[in-house]
């Protein structure tokens, strides 16, 4: 049935961990370094923060003070708004890289598209360079539509490896995800238990019960089977754990169509096209 260690290929060959360990609202110093070194105890190994957190050196620390080889993980960070542009967004990276404190990056993604300042083209060409320069492996988007997709397709030469956005049940951005597979963009989902809100909901607690597992577990088996890779958080040992445990067993048909049939359309956060805070 796999495990944490399995991976999507990304169209330029890269592997990418199914699963990850996401550290929004993470606070830096001893809770995100115990939080990072409890997730890869328990075998993940995609990790995924963001400059605008302000826990890339607590991450990097988590790193550092873990048995676990470079090569075998998977780190991700984005550069926020206030770095867009070609040269800001050189600098931004070289900032996070000296906070976490590698030699590469294995996934860089532009946080927004920030449509006021109207420069995520040269924002993605300054990822393109560092790309080139083999200091990232893969460069992605976050929150990007598709129109901002196919501005991107259009204008530049590399197309988005991942784009990771809020995706959930009650969210599932079918024409979005239709639209990325039709290009190699690999989808991400952010929020995927979209902050606890779901975990109540009647149909996934039966799924749950039916499989004897937990709500949270559902919903992250069910990224997995939608081809979705999937960054759940927790700051708890025993959840960060329990959200790994999604690999011995298999939702049916059945479920995956009640879980579909959730879908209202219902964004919880920023819509991208309005979203301009720097």
């Amino acid at each position: 049935m796999g495990s944490l260690q399995d991976t999507i290929t990304l169209h330029n060959g890269v592997k990418m961990p199914c699963v990850g360990f996401g550290v929004f609202k993470v606070k830096d110093g001893e809770e995100v370094v115990n939080s990072v070194k409890t997730a890869l105890e328990n075998g993940y190994r995609s990790i995924d923060t963001a400059a605008i957190y302000g826990n890339e050196e607590g991450v990097g620390r988590a790193i550092a003070e873990s048995n676990v080889p470079r090569e075998e993980l998977f780190i991700t960070t984005k550069v926020w708004n206030a770095n867009h542009g070609y040269e800001s967004t050189l600098s931004a990276f070289d900032i996070s890289m000296e906070k976490l404190g590698i030699d590469y990056l294995d996934l860089y993604l532009i946080h927004w598209p920030l449509p006021s300042k109207g420069k995520y083209i040269e924002t993605w060409k300054a990822l393109e360079k560092l790309y080139k320069d083999g200091r990232v492996r893969a460069i992605g988007v976050s929150n990007f539509k598709i129109h901002h997709l196919e501005e991107i397709i259009e204008k530049c030469e590399i197309i988005p490896m991942v784009n990771q956005v809020e995706y959930h049940p009650r969210f599932n951005q079918r024409e979005l995800h239709h639209f990325c597979k039709m290009h190699g963009i690999q989808l991400e989902a952010w929020s995927p238990l979209m902050q606890g809100g779901l975990l109540e909901e009647p149909i996934l607690v039966d799924i749950a019960k039916k499989h004897n597992k937990s709500t949270a577990q559902i919903i992250i088996r069910w990224d997995i089977q939608t081809g979705v890779v999937t960054i759940p958080k927790s700051v708890k040992p025993h959840r960060i754990a329990e959200n790994a445990d999604v690999f011995d067993f298999e939702l049916s048909q059945e479920d995956m169509e009640k879980i579909n049939a959730l879908n209202q359309d219902h964004r919880m956060f920023a819509d991208p096209d309005n979203f301009d805070k720097v």
